[in-house]
């Protein structure tokens, strides 16, 4: 069944264009824009470029996803496979499944909205002609991972987004960018020098780079020993990226010192390359190996549940001077750990459980960036104790719109059924009591409850997040010195005033009131800005995609168990 019916030369074009045409549009924006384009400057003509590039990749994967046989989700569809360097038979091969469908439309999705949020709100650095390029640069690599199906071509693919991202993070981000930058990319060109060996250990040993092929072989070509090499060495490489305890300490550096558009492009998209990689590469073309590895991978994924959990815990704790940003980057530790342990069950339960959290994650945890960012644009901080309103009023009172999403975006983050989140986790829970034949019952049952604890952590700091900045708190007076108690505000013949807001400059965020003298809210605290007409814009469509994937997982599930069946049985429906 297909939405609308569409030829399938078509359904090639439009994967090749969706892949290339942002690599054009970061070319064209380096050029001068045409005199019909300039628009108000030359500013402005280069953002609405990137807008307009990242809308029609929009619009071509919406079609590519119409056009989409949704009967035959597991079947490679809109495929292209061209020979490109014959000597070592590496061939432009691209198509699209089940499995990558849903990526390919995230990717888009969250770039676009990433180019109309920068319209708006461009991150303070240099020339907006190079931001532009390097997010459509960016975007090229990240759809190019999802879509190719040879293994040269997908490490291509894979390495084409550390550069842009690498000075995304340099460029445009805030304090300590240059060593955040230098750690993201060095922790992650070696985890890709070590994935590039087991890629070519793979290949030389099965006569071919294929995907399709080799995951049609089940393996049968390759010897347990080299399986189990090239799971070590291809799974380090994905580790890293994913990120994998205790590969992930480059992340929560990253998260905090990117702007805003890049913290929601590396949480969103980024970090689903490797996971990808371990569904689309290791689990069919390696299962002997998997199989060797499976218990520690899970290990290792539920240790950073929990371990992400609890360093949420110490920054929400009053008094630890906690960064928002760097929060919401240790719980995509939590989260990632939640797929990863799907992946190592090596059933169908666990790994749809796993696919379904990507797209979950990438939905929630993009959002809450935005809002994160947002929150820091208004107060000119992300810093929880001054954000939780111990020297000022909370998000309710000064900009409810903007607090009640962002209490929308926690709870799904914490997995609240009927939202997106809910589903990925329980689906990997129940895949771990019930692991694949080989694997230990009582050792994955352990897993599970550990997993499931996590659960309740999660739950634990994203409400306390949401009282301390949405709600706010305040420091009894009993434990505050006389110079340090609340001072009245003076009356004037319009009513009280709050302190320090009288004929003084913000010293927060422009327009907004300063933290450090706003005092307990009143009845006359100046209002933040609440949500802006492009935020609201650039946020509806990832509310809106929570709650429909939480009240109807079948639209994803439907897509991937098909796909997800096929490639654990070798290609054999």
């Amino acid at each position: 069944m297909t939405v609308i019916d569409i030829s399938p030369s078509v359904m090639q074009f439009l994967l090749a264009f969706i892949v290339v045409a942002p690599l054009l549009g970061a070319l064209a924006a380096l050029l001068p824009a045409p005199p019909g384009l300039r628009g108000r400057n030359p500013d402005q003509a280069v953002l609405r470029h990137g807008v307009t590039v990242t809308g029609a990749v929009l619009v071509a994967a919406i079609v590519l996803a119409a056009g989409f046989d949704h009967d035959h989700p597991a079947t490679m569809q809109a495929t292209t496979d061209i020979s490109w360097i014959p000597a070592l038979d590496v061939r432009i091969h691209l198509g699209i499944d089940g499995i990558s469908l849903p990526l390919l439309v995230l990717t888009a999705l969250l770039t676009f909205l990433c180019a109309l949020y920068s319209y708006f709100k461009l991150p303070e650095g240099p020339s907006p002609k190079a931001f532009v390029a390097l997010v459509l640069v960016l975007e090229s690599g990240t759809l190019a991972t999802f879509a190719v199906l040879d293994l040269l071509l997908f490490f291509l693919a894979f390495e084409m987004v550390l550069i842009p991202m690498y000075f995304l993070i340099a460029r445009w981000g805030g304090d300590q960018r240059q060593a955040a930058a230098w750690k993201f990319i060095l922790y992650t060109l070696l985890g890709s020098v070590v994935m590039l060996l087991g890629l070519l250990l793979i290949g030389l040993k099965s006569g071919t780079f294929d995907m399709v092929a080799l995951a049609t072989d089940n393996g049968c070509g390759l010897t347990t020993s080299v399986q189990v090499i090239a799971v070590l060495a291809i799974g380090l490489g994905l580790a890293v990226k994913t990120p994998m305890w205790p590969l992930h300490s480059w992340l929560p550096d990253a998260h905090t010192a990117a702007p805003t558009v890049g913290s929601v492009l590396l949480a969103g998209v980024l970090l689903k390359m490797g996971t990808y990689g371990f569904v689309r590469i290791l689990l069919p073309v390696a299962p002997d190996g998997m199989r060797t590895f499976a218990p520690y991978l899970a290990a290792f994924a539920v240790v950073g549940i929990v371990y992400g959990s609890l360093a949420c815990l110490a920054l929400a704790r009053t008094g630890a001077k906690g960064d928002l940003k760097r929060l919401i980057a240790y719980s995509s530790v939590g989260h990632m750990g939640f797929v990863l342990l799907g992946i190592a069950t090596m059933t169908p339960t666990g790994v749809n459980g796993a696919l379904f959290a990507n797209i979950a994650h990438g939905l929630i945890t993009g959002l809450l960036f935005f809002l994160v960012g947002a929150v820091k644009d208004r107060y000119g901080t992300a810093d929880l104790d001054t954000l939780a309103g111990a020297t000022g009023a909370a998000l309710y009172g000064r900009a409810p719109r903007l607090g009640a999403l962002l209490a929308f975006a926690a709870v799904a983050s914490l997995g609240l059924p009927g939202l997106a989140g809910f589903w990925g986790e329980m689906l990997t829970l129940f895949g771990a009591y019930s692991p694949a034949e080989g694997l230990s019952r009582p050792a994955f049952r352990t897993f599970m409850a550990i997993g499931a604890f996590g659960t309740l952590l999660t739950a634990a700091y994203m409400l306390i997040v949401v009282r301390r900045v949405c709600m706010g708190e305040h420091a009894p007076h009993s434990r505050l010195s006389p110079d340090e108690q609340p001072q009245q505000a003076p009356r004037t013949a319009d009513g009280p005033q709050p302190s320090g807001t009288a004929g003084s400059q913000p010293s927060g965020a422009a327009g907004s009131p300063s933290l450090e003298t706003a005092g307990p809210r009143t009845a006359t605290t100046p209002q933040l800005a609440d949500i802006h007409p492009y935020e609201a814009a650039a946020w509806t469509p990832l509310v809106a995609l929570t709650v429909l994937a939480g009240l109807w997982p079948a639209v994803l599930l439907g897509l991937t168990d098909p796909a997800v069946q096929q490639l654990l049985a070798g290609g054999k429906s």
